[in-house]
């Protein structure tokens, strides 16, 4: 009995882009997929996925705790907003990567009112840590926060 490990069903994996998961916590105005995650591919340290932001729609204040997030833009335009009154804003294009630290008070926003912000979201950990916060917004999301199984009611 060999003591190699069993390189074949532990090693790299391939998640086909037509099989993402879409049984993952959804959010009005975005539609997100796993593709990387422990039930897709066994990792335990990160997740990776895409996400699809509807035209014009934006988040309501809030952090991802100890997560980092990377934001990879595919196609259309995102804006952040970030700080503790959102008093910075950036935008970013297709090719453009987005750092969001931990803790990091920030907006979501597609800044297109027609096209789709198409995206690919890589985090941290497994969780899906969203802490709604009690800060006015700079853009706002029709007055409401985006409250669902991974964003709580501030």
């Amino acid at each position: 009995m060999s003591d190699a490990p069993d390189w074949k069903d532990n090693g790299v994996k391939v998640i086909n882009g037509d099989h993402l998961d879409i049984n993952t916590p959804q959010t009005p105005g975005m539609n997100r997929a796993a593709a990387i995650s422990y039930a897709t591919a066994g990792a335990d340290k990160l997740w990776a996925g895409t996400v699809a932001i509807h035209p014009n729609a934006k988040t309501g204040v809030h952090h991802h705790g100890a997560l980092e997030s990377i934001i990879y833009i595919i196609s259309g335009k995102a804006r952040m907003r970030w700080g503790n009154t959102l008093e910075y804003v950036c935008e970013a294009g297709p090719g453009d990567f987005i750092y969001v630290p931990p803790y990091v008070p920030h907006q979501e926003i597609n800044a297109s009112p027609e096209e789709p912000l198409q995206c690919v979201l890589v985090r941290s950990n497994q969780d899906a840590v969203v802490v709604n916060l009690d800060i006015p917004v700079v853009e706002d999301p029709e007055g409401l926060h985006w409250i669902d199984q991974i964003h709580p009611a501030p």
